[in-house]
């Protein structure tokens, strides 16, 4: 875990990531899961899988939730810096990935920005939008912050920077509700009966926002089946992880995003 990235990649061929990667290059299996070093496992993904035609930019999307189910944020964090290009990609790829897997014709999918007018925002944001209103997507244009848990769109496309940021933020919000919910439980006998009997309630609230449930993150625009998990990933969080390889590979996310690429390329 503590190993560089040069290092996984040039000193440890024979580590369990590097061998398990060949074997999907080769043929001899059909996805990899993993809860090792996420910057190994995308570089070696990269390097050993290679990318999918027309891909620049391999990319990370991640399910939050919101008032209208799961939106998918891509990029979580695989690209710090991206340019307009990547993040019409990212669009392209989330858009495909959240029709597949989570069964909703055409997505409406959102640019995030500091406002929803198409002249807001830095100059890569910008840039980006006319790339992706042109992109053969349901673009409903730029996005807020507060629309993420509004489910105003399906997928929501940032920098990888801003949206490692964003599922950092997400990921503690289970914990804070937990403490509140402690802390008021501790206010005297009345409290904890009150606590009791809203416990289910509670825990049904935050399922959405376990990482276990969903298993891992997948690596797209990768020419197979990589998909990232926690490094303290619970033996339920590896079974969701090899569920959704599984998933991937049945509703055939790679040939259509193949698909999606090649007709943003000609288009």
């Amino acid at each position: 875990m503590h190993d560089s990235v040069a290092v996984a990649m040039k000193q440890k061929r024979g580590s369990s990531m590097y061998v398990a990667l060949e074997k999907q290059r080769d043929g001899e299996v059909q996805g990899f899961v993993s809860a090792g070093n996420t910057g190994a496992v995308m570089a070696l993904s990269t390097l050993i899988l290679g990318r999918l035609p027309g891909v620049e930019r391999p990319t990370i999307g991640t399910f939050l939730p919101s008032q209208k189910g799961p939106v998918l944020l891509i990029d979580a964090g695989a690209n710090v810096d991206s340019k307009p290009s990547h993040l019409a990609q990212f669009g392209i790829m989330g858009s495909v990935f959240t029709e597949l897997m989570m069964q909703r014709p055409r997505p409406k999918v959102g640019l995030l920005n500091v406002g929803e007018e198409k002249s807001k925002g830095n100059d890569v944001s910008i840039d980006a939008w006319p790339l992706l209103d042109r992109a053969d997507i349901n673009f409903a244009g730029n996005v807020e912050g507060r629309d993420i848990l509004k489910g105003t769109v399906d997928v929501v496309v940032c920098d990888g920077f801003t949206g490692n940021i964003i599922l950092k933020f997400a990921e503690s919000f289970p914990g804070l509700l937990k403490h509140k919910f402690l802390e008021f439980a501790d206010r005297g006998p009345l409290h904890k009966i009150w606590a009791g009997l809203m416990g289910k309630t509670l825990k049904g609230m935050i399922r959405d926002w376990d990482y276990q449930e969903h298993g891992g993150v997948p690596l797209l625009g990768v020419n197979g089946i990589s998909i990232i998990g926690h490094g303290s990933s619970t033996p339920k969080a590896i079974m969701n992880m090899i569920f959704r390889a599984k998933e991937m590979l049945d509703r055939r996310v790679n040939e259509t995003i193949r698909e999606a690429m090649a007709s943003a390329t000609t288009s």
